[in-house]
C-alpha cells in the first residue's frame, strides 16, 4: 500500500509504505556500520603490540593500516553497485559474515603475511558492507523528519567510532592481547546478523546488473596505484620515482575511468550522481572533514603517548569529549536542523569550527596541559565534524535514482577514504619535514626531541586546518540546495524494491 502527498507544485505523488521495523533496522545497520568504522582505529594502538609479537619492521608496519584502506576504498564502488541489483540486506549480511571470518583469520595469524591478508580481506568485505548499510538506510527512511534522525545517528556512529576504537583499542590491548583488536568483530557481527536477518527489509534496484569490467579495472587500479603512493612518500619522499610514477599513473587511470564511465550503458560510477551539485558538495564536505579527523586523530595519539606519556587506555579516555562533542552535534543539533535549513548552513559552519580547532592545534606546547591544549581542540573538531556529517550523509544520497543508491553510497565512503588518504600523507611530510628543520636549526637540549616533534604535529596541524577552510569555501559556493521542502523531500527520496 502506498500514500500520497501533495508537492509544493500542486502535483500528487505516492509515498511508499513506512516499514514498521525500520527503527529496530536501524539499530542493526548502525551496529554493522559500526564494526567498519571501529576497524580504522582500533589496530593502530595495537600496531605496536602486534609488531613485538609477530616480529615484522618498521617498514612493514604501515602496510597493516593500508592493506585495508587499499581493499576498501579501491572497491566500495563495485561493491556499491553489487549491493544494489543483489540485494542490499545480502549484500550486507554477507559483508558481515566475511569481515568476521576475516578477522577470525587475523586473530589467529601466526606471521606478518597472515595477518596483512586477513587485513586486507576485511577491506574487501567493508567495501561490501558498508554502502549496503548507507543506501539500505536511504531506502528505509524517506519520511524527511526520520530520515533527519536516521542519519543524525548514522552519522553520529560513522565519526564517533574512530574515538571509541581508540579507547577500545587501548582497553584490549592493554588488558588482553592485541589479537582482541580483531576477535571483538565476531560479537558485533554476530549482532548485525542475527537482528539483520529479523528486522530489515530486503530491497533492490529494478532490472539486472551488468558489470563494468572496464571500468572496475580502471577504477581499481588508480586508486590503488594512488593510495600506495601516497603511502610509499611518508618513507620515500615525495621526489621518488616510484610515488611519482604510481601517483602519475593512477591520475592517469582514474582520468580513463570517468572517460568510460561517460560512454558505457551501464556505468560502475554513472556521472550523474557526481555532477549534481548538491551531491557533490557532500562528497566534498565529508572527504575534507575526513581530512581533519584523521589527522587529529593521529597527532594526538603520538602527541598523548610520545610526549605527554599516557597509556594506552588513557589515550582513549582523553578522545572521549570529542566523542561526547560529535554526539551532541550530529544527533542533537543536526538531525534537528537538516529538515529545516539548507544543508550548506549547516556543513560550511561546521567545517570552520572543526578547522577553528585543528588551528587551535598549532599553539599546542610539550608542556600544555590537557585542559587548556588538548580538550578544547578535541571539542571544537567534534562539534564541526557532528553538524558536517548528519546532512552530508543525508544529502549524499538524496533525490538519487533507486538503482543509483547503493553506488551514491559507496561514492561517499569512497571520498572520505580518499581524500583522507591524500591528506595525511600530506600532513605526515609536512611534519616529518618541520621536525628535522626544527632539529637542525636548534642546539641540542634534554627537551630538544619533544619540542622538534611537537613543532612537526603544530605545523602539519595548521595545514589540515587549511585543507578543511579550503572545503568550506568550495562547499558554500557549489552547493546551492536551498531550505528542504518535506513534501518534495518525500517524493524525491529514494525509493527501492521490497521483499
Amino acid at each position: 500500500m502506498t500514500d500520497t502527498i501533495q508537492t509544493a507544485s500542486g502535483a500528487r505523488a505516492a509515498v511508499p509504505e513506512k516499514d514498521p521495523r525500520r527503527w529496530k533496522a536501524l539499530i542493526f545497520i548502525a551496529v554493522a556500520q559500526l564494526m567498519v568504522v571501529l576497524d580504522g582505529t582500533i589496530m593502530n594502538i595495537a600496531l605496536p603490540s602486534a609488531q613485538r609479537s609477530l616480529g615484522f619492521s618498521d617498514g612493514s608496519r604501515q602496510w597493516l593500516i593500508t592493506g585495508y584502506t587499499l581493499a576498501f576504498g579501491s572497491l566500495l564502488l563495485l561493491g556499491g553497485r553489487v549491493a544494489d541489483y543483489t540485494g542490499r540486506k545480502r549484500a550486507l549480511l554477507i559483508g558481515l559474515t566475511g569481515f568476521a571470518l576475516a578477522s577470525a583469520l587475523g586473530g589467529v595469524a601466526p606471521d606478518f603475511a597472515v595477518l596483512l591478508i586477513a587485513r586486507c580481506l576485511q577491506g574487501a568485505f567493508g567495501a561490501l558492507l558498508a554502502p549496503a548499510a548507507l543506501s539500505l538506510l536511504a531506502t528505509t527512511f524517506t519520511e524527511p523528519l526520520e530520515r533527519a534522525k536516521a542519519f543524525g545517528l548514522f552519522g553520529a556512529v560513522a565519526v564517533g567510532g574512530n574515538a571509541i576504537g581508540l579507547l577500545l583499542g587501548g582497553l584490549l590491548t592493554e588488558y588482553l592481547n592485541w589479537r582482541y583488536c580483531l576477535y571483538v568483530n565476531i560479537p558485533i557481527a554476530a549482532i548485525a546478523l542475527f537482528g539483520g536477518l529479523r528486522e530489515i527489509r530486503e530491497s533492490r534496484a529494478e532490472g539486472r546488473m551488468k558489470l563494468d569490467l572496464p571500468g572496475v579495472v580502471l577504477v581499481v587500479g588508480g586508486l590503488v596505484a594512488v593510495v600506495y603512493g601516497l603511502g610509499q612518500a611518508s618513507t620515500d619522499g615525495w621526489g621518488s620515482g616510484t610515488v611519482l610514477g604510481c601517483l602519475i599513473g593512477g591520475a592517469v587511470l582514474l582520468v580513463g575511468f570517468l572517460v568510460v564511465e561517460s560512454r558505457v550503458a551501464a556505468p560502475l560510477l554513472p556521472l550523474r550522481v557526481l555532477l549534481s551539485r548538491t551531491r557533490g558538495g557532500a562528497y566534498l564536505a565529508v572527504g575534507t572533514a575526513a581530512v581533519g579527523m584523521f589527522a587529529l586523530f593521529l597527532f594526538l595519539t603520538y602527541y598523548m603517548q610520545d610526549v605527554k606519556k599516557y597509556s594506552a587506555v588513557m589515550t582513549g579516555v582523553a578522545f572521549l569529549p570529542m566523542t561526547a562533542a560529535i554526539m551532541v552535534s550530529a544527533v542533537l543539533l543536526g538531525s534537528r536542523l537538516v529538515p529545516k535549513v539548507a544543508p550548506r548552513l549547516l556543513m560550511v559552519p561546521g567545517m570552520l569550527i572543526a578547522a577553528g580547532g585543528l588551528a587551535l592545534m598549532t599553539a599546542v606546547k610539550p608542556d600544555t596541559g590537557y585542559a587548556a591544549g588538548v580538550l578544547p581542540v578535541e571539542v571544537l573538531v567534534g562539534l564541526g565534524l557532528g553538524l558536517v556529517m548528519a546532512p552530508a550523509m543525508n544529502y549524499a544520497t538524496h533525490n538519487v535514482r533507486p538503482e543509483d543508491a547503493g553506488v551514491a553510497s559507496a561514492t561517499v565512503n569512497t571520498s572520505q577514504q580518499v581524500l583522507a588518504s591524500v591528506g595525511i600523507a600530506l600532513s605526515n611530510t609536512v611534519a616529518a619535514s618541520a621536525t628535522s628543520s626544527y632539529l637542525k636549526s636548534h642546539k641540542p637540549s634534554p627537551t630538544l626531541v619533544n619540542d622538534a616533534v611537537v613543532h612537526g604535529f603544530t605545523t602539519a596541524s595548521g595545514v589540515a586546518a587549511a585543507i578543511v577552510l579550503g572545503g568550506a569555501v568550495v562547499v558554500a559556493l557549489l552547493m546551492n540546495t536551498g531550505k528542504p521542502d518535506p513534501a518534495a523531500l518525500a517524493a524525491d527520496a529514494p525509493k527501492a524494491v521490497h521483499m
